[in-house]
């Protein structure tokens, strides 16, 4: 008797505990933030420090330093005669090509991505660059002995640096003179034997025995040229000796800039290339491209790595060493755990399928479908005091918040292994015209592979630590 007594207590507490924790679930409030709306804007004009545009030569002690810090613009500030809407129109444009080709490569069976095919064909795809699907951030540098200044797109999706050079078969309209690399005291040619040249994936040969290279993009734009070795001067820091590529063919729908530098993980990129004496660390912080009061930075060397950011290990892709891919494990809207949302749905599998990348030259962050739609179905419950408007271009979730000078929006967290990432409201409800039209910044996709874009990223010192095989989330971390 005195045992059944027993179970019907213990029945009665644990239901009671069930019910307790039902309850507490159910009358959770949901966590909001609030968004300043503000509508799409004109980027600020083009201005560098005058270091950054002097064309004297550095001097020799300037090699020693083990610490670099750039501003950055958006290419949008190349534009100048665009409106708001027309340059976010071209900015998802550009995204879409961008996504289309990351997803070619990761696609192509081959693994090859840069260098001369067997024969007269190419064999190769490198997808990045000024081409549609380019990077959306470039820099100010100088090229050669004695230094001449010309912008270079940034980004973290391929591997070769590479810059047009005179003369040219067919260059492209960029905004300074084109690179001649026979008034530089630096330039030199790579032999066909060399270790160098052999990093090319199928590197080619000219008569002289001096190495070739071709960079081809998913819309059909190509460079072509020397793999060379030359002095990149970055305000008073110069940089010795970087295998890049002198192109004097480009083809293409290339834009403004003069080449690019490629941030990838691969071995001829430019954390990897100087790695001895950066520490193969690098960061940026990518501020709103409206926003007037800082600009976006990238920091080279162990300054690179802020003390507030939070880590997740890097993932190796066995069949692609360009892309850094993470570890995501869940989102939560509104201080949930989205319901349908697992490490599952992102896995990197043995086959190199699948899986998160980190992108400074995607805008959009993509999430495989079905992930997608349930943090948008999240979203969107959260959000249900908002009026709503109909569907932008790739954005099915936007809202009509015009009038209105701040509303309060759901929060999104992005769960990394071993890192939250809690965003702030401009980086997911972002505007899409100058009429208060704001969407909700994700979109999905059939691909398997999903990429964390740059919106995403606003605000946040973004740590590479190749040598930690890390990457790092700073917030606030544009000051």
């Amino acid at each position: 008797m005195e045992g059944k007594a027993r179970n019907t207590h213990f029945f009665f507490f644990s239901f009671s505990a069930i019910f307790v924790t039902l309850s507490t679930a159910l009358t959770d409030p949901i966590q909001y933030q609030t968004l300043v709306v503000n509508t799409l804007s004109t980027p600020p004009t083009l201005s560098w420090p005058e270091s950054q545009l002097s064309g004297s030569d550095p001097g020799p002690d300037s090699e020693t330093e083990s610490t670099l810090s750039l501003q950055l613009h958006h290419l949008d500030a190349l534009s100048t005669d665009q409106s708001p809407e027309q340059l976010f129109d071209l900015r998802l444009q550009r995204d879409a090509m961008r996504v289309k080709s990351l997803y070619s490569l990761v696609a192509s069976t081959n693994g090859s991505r840069v260098g001369y095919g067997s024969g007269s064909g190419f064999s190769s795809s490198v997808i990045s660059g000024l081409a549609q699907g380019s990077g959306e951030y470039f820099t100010r540098l100088g090229v050669g002995t004695p230094p001449r200044y010309v912008y270079m797109v940034l980004d973290t999706g391929s591997d070769v640096v590479w810059l047009q050079c005179a003369p040219c078969k067919k260059c492209y309209t960029q905004a300074d003179p084109v690179f001649d690399p026979a008034k530089s005291r630096s330039f030199a040619g790579i032999p066909c034997g060399s270790p160098l040249c052999r990093k090319l994936d199928s590197p080619g040969c000219n008569q002289r025995k001096q190495c070739l290279y071709q960079v081809s993009y998913g819309d059909g734009s190509f460079t072509t040229g020397e793999f060379s070795t030359e002095t990149l001067t970055f305000r008073r820091t110069r940089v010795a000796r970087v295998a890049l590529g002198c192109g004097h063919d480009n083809e293409g729908l290339f834009v403004g800039a003069a080449g690019l530098l490629g941030l990838g993980r691969g071995r001829l990129s430019f954390p990897s290339q100087t790695g001895y004496r950066f520490n193969r660390k690098f960061s940026y912080c990518l501020v709103d491209r409206s926003a007037t009061s800082k600009p976006s930075s990238v920091v080279f060397g162990d300054s690179a790595v802020s003390r507030t950011a939070r880590f997740t290990p890097l993932l190796a892709n066995p069949k692609l060493d360009t892309f850094y891919y993470l570890e995501l494990v869940g989102i939560s809207v509104g201080g949930a755990r989205v319901p349908g949302i697992s490490a599952a749905l992102f896995k990197l599998d043995n086959a190199g399928n699948g899986g998160v990348i980190i992108d400074s030259g995607t805008s959009v962050t993509r999430l495989t479908r079905p992930a997608y739609l349930a943090l948008r179905d999240s979203f969107r419950a959260g959000a249900s005091n908002l009026k709503r408007a109909p569907e932008f271009s790739l954005f099915d979730t936007c809202y009509d918040l015009s009038g209105k000078s701040e509303v309060k929006v759901p929060t999104v967290v992005l769960h990394f292994r071993g890192a939250d990432v809690s965003l702030p409201a401009t980086n997911y409800l972002i505007p899409v015209d100058s009429s208060g039209t704001f969407c909700f910044a994700f979109a999905g996709t059939m691909s398997g592979l999903s990429i964390i874009g740059n919106i995403q990223q606003q605000g946040f010192r973004v740590v590479y630590d190749l040598a930690g095989s890390r990457v790092g989330f700073a917030p606030r971390g544009c000051a």
